[in-house]
């Protein structure tokens, strides 16, 4: 009998948290919505997404003491996975609009605006999987939906995926130890993104 694994998506006033829980749900995990840290405490898995702008989410985060929370996981082993701006606030620090905004430093790197000329970066890139990758096996099709204009150039974590829109290379994903993150949509992402969460929600302890 396949165990079920308690999965919190951390509700800290950023957007698409529904599609979010549901592509989690259809992945195999039992999932809660909150805003209560107590509750990433207790769960097997913690998701962090994110929509909108670097500051404006780290505001939010440090509103509920999200922050501490993701802190307090990574520094006990327990699994983390951030979606998006979710994804990005993992990082030690984010530029927007010329303001330096910490992030939560679990993750090395910074979040800078792509030099491309068209941004956002918007609909389906192909990437290129870090090898050996967990979160990428039996990932045939590395198709993957994006939405956004500022990203990671340059990192030192342990496996990290990469993506290219118009010569500007940037970080599509990143696994360090308990932490996951993408910076693409894996809820917007058909097949390919429903198999990724399948596979993080298969490393989770019951």
């Amino acid at each position: 009998m396949s165990v079920s694994r308690r999965v919190v998506v951390l509700d800290y006033g950023s957007g698409n948290l529904r599609s979010a829980c549901r592509a989690l749900e259809r992945a195999g995990a039992d999932v809660v919505l909150s805003s209560d840290t107590a509750d990433t405490g207790r769960a097997d898995g913690l998701v962090v997404p994110g929509v909108g702008a670097y500051a404006a989410c780290m505001a939010g985060l440090r509103g509920i003491g999200g922050d501490d929370a993701i802190r307090a996981r990574v520094a006990a082993g327990r699994p983390v996975l951030g979606i998006c701006v979710g994804f990005q606030v993992l990082f030690e620090e984010g530029h927007e609009h010329g303001v330096r905004s910490a992030g939560c430093g679990v993750l090395p790197g910074r979040v800078d605006r792509l030099t491309a000329r068209r941004l956002p970066h918007m609909g389906w890139n192909t990437v290129a999987a870090a090898e050996g990758s967990p979160l990428f096996g039996g990932v045939t099709d590395q198709r993957f939906y994006f939405v956004h204009s500022y990203g990671v150039h340059a990192t030192a974590a342990d496996r990290t995926t990469w993506c290219e829109h118009e010569g500007d290379r940037f970080v599509a994903a990143v696994e360090q130890g308990c932490v996951s993150g993408t910076q693409f949509h894996p809820e917007k992402s058909g097949g390919a993104g429903g198999r990724l969460l399948r596979n993080w929600v298969a490393t989770l302890r019951g």
